[in-house]
């Protein structure tokens, strides 16, 4: 029978490799030089979660756990804290943000759930003001979602449009105050811009939909499209570059509205 690691077979593997005699890659790895793999490797699990590509998914998590595994390893070495650490400190995490089910607390609703979570997550980590748990969000998330995860710390305590129209009028605003910068300084339509995008996240937070995820498909709505723009033109023995405006956009047309099965 093919023998089956466990997790503890896999944490030897990357001391092994990280060891004296191991791999010279591995052994100069830091938390830094790993940085854009953790990034890359989370992305890629969600794109499998998309897809609904359980095989894929297998190996992507897979991924995700060498990362974590990984950065343990280093740390290990130091002397800070190791796997069996991490194991501990994310199990007594759960156990303390769920005394629903460990505790003697109610919650019977996923609301509830969620509210409970964040007063003991702001009790945990000392937070005594909203302002503070606002500025504990991580400025390495994607801009669209640190502003997202903003605006419900905001909406904790209140801080609010009354509904998604309110929303959207700010967002017009935003968007006459962004046309009123075209003649004025960088810094003022950066500015501007800033605030138009802020806004829409707010919206998107009241139509419950993931800005992120939101802007991906539109992006890949867009290459869909261009690539039928650009096949007509070279089925019409042409090339964008020689085209007019006025041409490129009769075929964007024609694209927009033919039924495109990737986009679905």
């Amino acid at each position: 029978m093919e023998k089956k690691y466990t997790l503890e077979d896999f944490a030897g593997i990357i001391k092994r490799l990280r060891g004296e005699n191991g791999c010279p890659w591995d052994k100069v790895q830091t938390h830094e030089s790993l940085r854009e793999a953790m990034l890359e490797e989370a992305y890629e699990t969600v794109e499998a979660i998309d897809k609904k590509d359980i095989s894929n998914l297998k190996e992507e998590l897979g991924d995700v756990l060498l990362q974590v595994v990984f950065h343990a390893d280093i740390e290990e070495e130091k002397g800070n804290f190791n796997l069996s650490d991490i194991i501990d400190g994310i199990s007594k995490k759960m156990v303390y943000r769920h005394p629903h089910i460990f505790g003697t607390e109610k919650a019977d609703t996923p609301q509830e759930v969620l509210q409970n979570w964040e007063t003991l997550k702001k009790k945990e980590k000392k937070q005594k003001t909203q302002t503070e748990a606002m500025k504990s969000v991580p400025d390495a998330l994607p801009a669209l979602l640190k502003a997202k995860k903003v605006q419900k710390k905001a909406k904790e305590v209140g801080f609010d449009f009354e509904n998604v129209k309110d929303a959207l009028q700010k967002v017009h605003e935003e968007l006459a105050e962004l046309e009123e910068t075209l003649s004025q300084s960088k810094q003022q339509q950066e500015e501007e811009l800033g605030d138009l995008l802020f806004a829409i996240v707010n919206v998107s937070r009241f139509l419950q939909l993931n800005p992120e995820f939101s802007l991906t498909k539109a992006t890949k709505k867009f290459i869909n499209r261009f690539e039928c723009v650009e096949q007509s033109a070279l089925m019409g023995g042409k090339s964008l570059s020689d085209m007019t405006l006025e041409e490129l956009e009769q075929f964007w047309v024609k694209a927009k509205y033919s039924k495109n099965p990737t986009e679905e």
